[in-house]
Formats: C-alpha cells, sequence, structure tokens
C-alpha cells in the first residue's frame, strides 16, 4: 500500500496475512495508512528545514569569510597605498635620514631610527630617545650586524625590529624599529622594508660622495706633504672647503694593534670631528696623518681614538706650527720625529709635541747623521760590540737604566732581571765602556748617545 503525501510518494507499507483481510482490517490499515504518510510528510519537511538551515548557515559563514577577506584585501590594500605613499613623503621631504625616520615613526607609531654600521646614532624620529645616546661596543656591534645579516628580512634584536641597510651587499647602516613589546605587525614589517628601500640610495649617495671627498683630501694632503705648488695649493683647498690659510699642525697617529689601512683611517678621522678638529687626512705605509688648521688639544685625540679603537696602545706625534704650505714637508718630519721619540720613551703611548722634545729636537731628520753614527760610536761603541760578540744586551741595560731616571727598582722591573743582575751589569758597563756613571759629563754624554742609538739609529749596533 503506497504512503503517499503532499510532495509525493514516500514509500510503500507492505502487509503480510495468511488470510485476505476483512472490511475493519482494510479500514485500520488505511487509517494506518493515511497517518504513517503524514508522519513521514513531516519528517521530510522537518529534514529539508534542517538541511536547508544548515546550508543557510553555511552561506552566511562563507559570506562573514568573504565579508573578513574583503575587509583585511581593503586594510591591506589601504596599507599598501600608506606605505607606498611614504617613498612620496620622503621624496618630499628631501629624502634624506630624518624624513625617512619621521614618516616611519608616523605610519608605525613606533620610534624609527637609523644607526651607522659603526652603532652611532644618525636620525631618530618618536619619544623616548635616549640622551645621551649610548656609545656603541664594537664587539657588541659586529655580533649584531652579523645577526641580523643572516636574516633575508628585518629581525627582532633586543626589543628593536631591525633591517640593514646593504644595496650591492655591503652594509652602510641600519634601520630600526624601537618595540619592546613586540608590537609590530605585518604592517610594520612592510613598512620598514620599504623604508629600507627608499633610505640605501641616500646612504650609498651619502657614501659614495663621502668617499670622493675623502680621496681630493686625501690627494691634497699627500700633494701638501711631499711639497706642492702654493698657488694651487691653496686653489685647491678652496675647492674641497679647506681653509688653507690658516695655521695648520701635523699630527701623525700610530696603534700598534691597528694596521694603518682605510678602515684605521676613519677610526682616526671620525675621533678628529668628535674631538672638534677639522683637518685633511691621508695615511703613510704605517700611520695616519692629519693636517690640523688648529693647535689639537692635548691628549683629546688620543683618548677619543683609546675610547673608540677600545685599546690604549697608540702614540700621536704634532709638529710644530706650520705658516705656509711650503713648510708641510718639513713639519711632516718633525711630527714623525715626535712620534718615534714617543715610541721609543719609558711612556711609549700617549700624544706628544715637537716643540716640547727638548734636547730630542736636535736628533730629528736633517741632521748629519754620520756625525751621530760617530757620537754614539764614541761613547757606546765598546758596548755595542761586546754585546754582539757576547750575545748580550749591556748596551739596552743603560738605555734602560736611564730611561727609568736610573732607579734601580724600576730598571730591573722593566728589564725583568734581580736587582741584583742590575748591579752586576752596571758594574761591567763601567768597565767595559771606561766611563763612569757617577760623573756628570759621562753620565749625560751617555744617556744622550743611548737616545741617538735607540732613536735615531734603531736600537742598531
Amino acid at each position: 500500500m503506497a504512503l503517499r503525501g503532499i510532495e509525493g510518494l514516500h514509500g510503500y507499507l507492505v502487509v503480510t496475512s495468511r488470510f485476505p483481510p476483512t472490511g475493519t482490517e482494510r479500514f485500520l490499515l488505511a487509517t494506518l495508512i493515511r497517518h504513517t504518510a503524514a508522519a513521514l510528510s513531516v519528517a521530510f519537511v522537518h529534514r529539508r528545514r534542517r538541511e536547508e538551515a544548515v546550508e543557510l548557515h553555511g552561506l552566511r559563514e562563507e559570506r562573514a569569510a568573504l565579508q573578513r577577506q574583503l575587509v583585511t584585501v581593503v586594510g591591506e590594500l589601504a596599507c599598501r597605498q600608506a606605505v607606498q605613499g611614504l617613498t612620496a613623503d620622503v621624496a618630499a621631504s628631501g629624502g634624506d635620514e630624518e624624513a625617512v625616520t619621521r614618516a616611519l615613526h608616523g605610519l608605525t607609531g613606533l620610534p624609527a631610527l637609523v644607526e651607522d654600521r659603526f652603532g652611532r646614532l644618525r636620525s631618530w624620529a618618536g619619544p623616548d630617545r635616549p640622551d645621551p645616546y649610548p656609545e656603541p661596543d664594537p664587539v657588541r656591534q659586529h655580533a649584531l650586524l652579523n645577526a641580523a645579516a643572516r636574516e633575508a628580512g628585518p629581525t627582532r634584536i633586543e626589543g628593536r625590529l631591525i633591517a640593514l641597510v646593504r644595496p650591492h651587499g655591503e652594509i652602510l647602516g641600519m634601520l630600526a624599529l624601537v618595540d619592546p613589546l613586540g608590537e609590530a605587525d605585518e604592517h610594520a614589517v612592510l613598512a620598514l622594508e620599504q623604508a629600507v628601500m627608499s633610505l640605501a640610495p641616500e646612504l650609498a649617495h651619502l657614501r659614495n660622495q663621502a668617499e670622493v671627498e675623502l680621496r681630493l683630501h686625501r690627494e691634497l694632503a699627500d700633494d701638501l706633504l711631499a711639497g706642492t705648488d702654493e698657488t694651487s695649493a691653496y686653489a685647491r683647498s678652496e675647492a674641497v672647503g679647506h681653509d688653507l690659510h690658516r695655521s695648520h699642525y701635523i699630527v701623525v697617529v700610530r696603534w700598534s694593534d691597528r694596521v694603518a689601512d682605510d678602515s684605521f683611517a676613519r677610526v682616526v678621522g671620525r675621533a678628529a670631528s668628535a674631538v672638534g678638529m677639522r683637518s685633511l687626512l691621508t695615511r703613510g705605509a704605517e700611520h695616519v696623518v692629519l693636517l690640523a688648521d688648529d693647535r689639537p688639544h692635548a691628549g683629546a685625540l688620543y683618548e677619543a681614538l683609546a675610547l673608540d679603537t677600545g685599546a690604549p696602545c697608540g702614540s700621536i706625534g704634532v709638529s710644530a706650527r706650520c705658516d705656509t704650505p711650503d713648510d708641510f714637508p718639513q713639519h711632516y718630519q718633525e711630527a714623525q720625529r715626535a712620534l718615534e721619540v714617543l715610541r721609543h720613551s719609558r711612556k711609549q703611548y700617549g700624544m706628544t709635541f715637537f716643540d716640547q722634545l727638548g734636547l730630542y729636537r736636535i736628533l730629528g731628520p736633517g741632521n748629519n747623521l754620520g756625525e751621530l753614527e760617530a757620537f754614539v760610536h764614541e761613547w757606546l761603541g765598546k758596548l755595542i760590540d761586546y754585546d754582539a760578540g757576547n750575545n748580550s744586551a749591556m748596551t739596552e741595560t743603560l738605555a734602560r737604566y736611564f730611561d727609568c731616571g736610573g732607579n734601580y727598582d724600576e730598571t730591573a722591573a722593566s728589564l725583568s732581571i734581580h736587582r741584583s743582575t742590575l748591579r752586576y751589569r752596571l758594574q761591567r758597563i763601567r768597565e767595559i765602556s771606561g766611563n763612569d756613571l757617577a760623573n756628570v759629563e759621562d753620565r749625560l754624554n751617555l744617556q744622550v748617545a743611548t737616545r741617538v742609538w735607540k732613536i735615531v739609529l734603531g736600537g742598531s749596533g
């Protein structure tokens, strides 16, 4: 018997019996069929409504997801437009580092900064700028740059989101967002990446400009130290923005643990600028040379370099005053003489001026080397010959004795020998040389001879 409803056939009810149904039974079956068909119709309607409700819910979820995606896309487009507008804002503001940090701070709400590759602040935009800005630690800075360089994009280091400015692979500086709470999202990262792209040409341009200026300064400085035409020197100095009409001092810098290469020359130039020295810079085989337009402050450059390099093992020699460009070659030799006197002195490190050398001024270049050698041979010849034949150090012992002002304890300590050994050596020196260290005249000549032997002759036989 068919179970039919409003929507059609729902199925069949099958009844089996050994005997044909009676009229009453047929009536009951017909009633059962009607009620069953009605129940099935209701059930099918409920199921369809549930299916429709589920489908409707799915459609609503899909619509909500699409709406959220649309909002995200719109937000992304707005963010990208804002980030792309950063380039225009930077260009409109002059395109320098200040413009980049201002635009980046305005876009992200986080303090933005630019540091050079050595960790010195070049620009800051936003609140909470440290004052004074901390001096960079070279070891820490090297480790930070290496860590940042290993990442393909911005990286989070010590509460900062950092991106390196490195066009063509060379690190020129660092752009960072100060973000100790980790608030920077993907939009901030995108803005930082765009800002780095805007900053890279500016830093590259400044680097190229600095290299050109440095090359011109070096060429002029080299020519002045070697000797050049005065009229040409004045014209070239005006072209590079340096006043050669002022009195100058030649400053020679040598650091025992640093090679006098371009890197160290930049360190010296930066330290000189930090202490207010206006100068032309070049370098020799073993030292860096500054042509300063004023007398350097005693010790200031040395202290700045010791702080910058993290090592106090440096020596600086300063010439007497140069009044004209023709004076530079001679005064360059004076600065080198001051440097050598300092390096061979008991003090070794620090800063010394040629006009404060006293007696050692006459031991400089331009004196008769033959006469100086004869003087040394007269007073130290026997000791030098004795040292050569016996592999001893009598001459050096005597020189160190004078360097220590005749103090036995200091002399013995500087030679790493016992006091009694020093007494023995001094007695042997008296016997070998035939000179009396207690005699004022002998003592003066011997002390001068040891200084000539050490400084002019380089401590050689």
